[in-house]
């Protein structure tokens, strides 16, 4: 925490030394060309989120403003600092629920209001290196270990030092330590969902690409929560994309075991692979996803991902059953004139015993109406079986970049 509070507190000097500005960032030849001569952009992001969900006397009616401000400075000897300040504001009534506002008689929207530091961060870069320290955004791969949930109002981001590396041949590193992960629930706290976890983790990804059209990478993560303990575990994996005359294949699997102060003690699997067609107009995508138990004792976790884009949009299997989740899908994509749009259908079972857990239609389409603004309408519907509760959910999202 302290090191991550002499970095903010550099970052807001900086920032606060700088004229608000709307500029082009080049490299500088002195500290303050490299101030004056950053770029500032903002963001903004409306949404409506619609819920309604068995079991819950009340639909959930979320409309919330999301708006960002990024400030990057010129390099200055192969330096440069990021600063990020995030609000999210509530349009007309509260009619959800989050983690801090207590109203129970709906369901859960995961989008808190308030203002919060998404990233302030020092960066060194000199040729094939580079380092960053401070609260960044880390994204690993397709984000399935590590992500920042960036479809969340409030974005997933890391109190680190991040180090990566493409200077060995054909193999590029990325290793980072982590000692806070700022989640999805704040800016305010809550016993329920903590906006933050204490953490002594160690997270690497190596990639290589063995040929044209194909990648490789290998990865450990090694996570150490002091106030999530039951989500501590080490994971080391392998993952391979590649693409051939008329189709493309993903692959991974990885193994997981309890870590550090885990309460729990287990050890179980992950594997996944995805055949995609590229068939135009559209394209078509099978895939297998498991994430594996160890007898009913306790599944494979995934707590630093970006689970809203795995497993269904509604949201179900956010903390992996103790039976894990066998998820069997189909994805349908393409065009309708300038929109994309895409159809997911999920079929869930237990890794453990083989019960039903229900199944999931998705539909998504994005509009772009400028290069600066665009619309998206997207749906989930879950039916349930043996796990969770039949949801409904809606999203219209409007987005507008600057």
């Amino acid at each position: 925490m302290k090191k991550f509070r002499l970095a903010s507190s550099a970052a807001v000097t900086i920032l606060s030394m700088q004229p608000f500005m709307f500029g082009h960032g080049q490299t500088a030849s002195s500290i303050s060309e490299m101030l004056s001569e950053g770029d500032t952009s903002l963001s903004f992001r409306y949404r409506y989120e619609f819920v309604d969900q068995d079991g819950i006397d009340e639909d959930a009616n979320a409309s919330t403003l999301k708006t960002r401000i990024t400030y990057k400075s010129a390099s200055y000897n192969g330096f440069t600092t990021l600063m990020e300040v995030d609000n999210v504001t509530i349009i007309g009534d509260e009619n959800y629920r989050t983690p801090t506002n207590g109203n129970t008689q709906y369901p859960i929207v995961a989008d808190p209001d308030g203002t919060d530091f998404n990233q302030a961060s020092l960066t060194y870069g000199s040729g094939d290196f580079s380092a960053t320290l401070g609260r960044q955004r880390i994204l690993h791969a397709g984000q399935r270990f590590v992500g920042g949930v960036g479809f969340r109002q409030n974005e997933q981001t890391y109190d680190a030092l991040t180090l990566s590396s493409k200077a060995l041949g054909p193999v590029s590193v990325n290793y980072s330590y982590i000692w806070d992960v700022n989640r999805i629930f704040g800016p305010k706290d809550s016993s329920v969902q903590p906006k933050r976890w204490e953490s002594d983790s160690h997270i690497i990804l190596a990639s290589m690409s063995p040929a044209e059209g194909h990648s490789l990478s290998g990865y450990a993560y090694l996570l150490d929560f002091a106030d999530a303990a039951a989500n501590s575990s080490s994971t080391y994996g392998v993952e391979y994309s590649g693409k051939f005359d008329g189709f493309a294949l993903k692959a991974a699997y990885a193994t997981q075991s309890d870590y550090a102060d885990n309460p729990n003690s287990y050890d179980a699997d992950y594997m996944m692979a995805e055949l995609s067609l590229p068939l135009k107009p559209i394209s078509v995508s099978l895939g297998y996803e498991v994430l594996g138990s160890d007898e009913g004792t306790a599944a494979f976790k995934t707590p630093l991902a970006t689970l809203h884009k795995f497993q269904g949009w509604a949201d179900k299997f956010l903390g992996t059953p103790a039976n894990g989740v066998e998820d069997t899908y189909l994805k349908l994509a393409g065009k309708v004139g300038p929109a994309k749009v895409a159809l997911f259908y999920h079929d869930y079972s237990a890794d453990f015993g083989g019960v039903d857990l229900g199944s999931e239609v998705d539909v998504v389409a994005t509009y772009p109406v400028s290069k600066t603004l665009s619309v998206q309408l997207k749906y989930a519907s879950y039916d349930a079986d043996a796990h969770a509760s039949d949801t409904d959910k809606l999203w219209f999202t409007i987005s507008a970049k600057y």
